[in-house]
């Protein structure tokens, strides 16, 4: 063999070693503990609540992605964790009563876990400015949590619907 064929075949030895090794699989990634997540994604939102119940809408807002959007009924979209706050401050200053329940809590995690959705219903006692007359409100929470570059979840979107006022009964029928 001369050493050009020597050479030769160095060469298409290193290019199949070169391209064994591109084809190596890559370490798969450890699997995800989706209910791990689910669980600090209940707890995050437990702690929104007991923020907004404490009136304190910073530590609220430490709670959102910079970017979240916040829709409530009846209200234009609060784009951004300033907006949610200072519409916050707003309400604890005329409602200084205002008081937040959550029940039938569920979160659901993406099995990439990067995201996860909570949802619950909720129950919210206070009295009204104008009327003076207690008020409860029924209905239902959804928001989206995302994973942050820091490792933390964030509430990324959130819409709080009310469910209305229970039906009216139907008159009684005449004989």
């Amino acid at each position: 063999m001369t050493r050009l064929h020597l050479a030769g075949a160095a060469c298409a030895a290193l290019m199949a070693a070169s391209l064994a090794a591109c084809n190596a699989a890559t370490p798969a990634k450890p699997a995800v503990d989706t209910g791990k997540i689910a669980d600090a994604v209940k707890a995050d939102a437990n702690q929104i609540v007991a923020d907004y119940n404490a009136h304190d809408p910073a530590k609220f807002g430490a709670h959102l992605a910079s970017d979240d959007v916040a829709m409530f009924h009846g209200a234009p979209n609060d784009v951004g964790a300033a907006a949610s706050q200072a519409d916050l401050k707003q309400t604890f200053a005329t409602t200084p009563d205002v008081h937040v329940t959550l029940a039938g809590q569920t979160a659901d995690v993406a099995a990439s876990g990067d995201m996860a959705v909570f949802r619950s219903t909720y129950t919210v006692t206070l009295t009204n400015p104008k009327t003076k007359q207690p008020v409860t409100e029924n209905g239902n929470y959804l928001a989206g949590y995302k994973l942050q570059p820091d490792g933390s979840w964030k509430q990324a979107w959130s819409v709080v619907s009310d469910v209305g006022p229970p039906p009216k009964a139907a008159p009684a029928a005449k004989s």
